[in-house]
């Protein structure tokens, strides 16, 4: 009997050998999506002393309707300077907002005060929600 309890251990080993590993909880799936990019993947650019002016510049420029900056509404998704020029990628609040011209005109000049460029400002077409703004609180309401 001896040898039969010997070879239950064994056999049990090897049967989890043999047992495809499971695959990750949602927490371990999680942690991996997290991780650091692969190692071909060059990292993202910190931003440049220039680019961190602007965007201090631009917590001036308010919305109007909904009295908080373009920064806070998370609407500037995009600050790149380049030789010669200066190009902001935004987004408005709704779509064939009533105050977009103004609401551009002010990041130019916002802008050419800091870096003094020409600026262009193109409007993406996506879609604003909340979900951009760095403290969705600031609108009053949770949701």
């Amino acid at each position: 009997m001896s040898e039969e309890r010997d070879s239950k251990p064994e056999a049990a080993a090897s049967d989890a050998a043999q047992t495809p590993p499971a695959a990750p909880s949602g927490a371990e799936a999680n942690a991996a999506a997290a991780s650091p990019p692969p190692a071909g993947t060059p990292p993202a650019a910190a931003p440049t002393q220039q680019e961190l002016a602007v965007r201090s510049a631009l917590e001036t420029v308010m919305d109007p309707e909904i009295g908080l900056s373009v920064i806070d509404l998370g609407l500037i998704r995009e600050v790149l300077i380049q030789p010669g020029r200066t190009l902001i990628r935004m987004m408005l609040t709704t779509p064939f907002c009533p105050y977009a011209p103004q609401i551009i005109a002010e990041i130019k000049q916002a802008t050419t005060s800091v870096v003094p460029q020409e600026c262009e400002v193109e409007v993406m077409p996506d879609a604003w929600s909340p979900d951009f703004m760095p403290d969705p609180g600031l609108l009053g309401f949770s949701y």
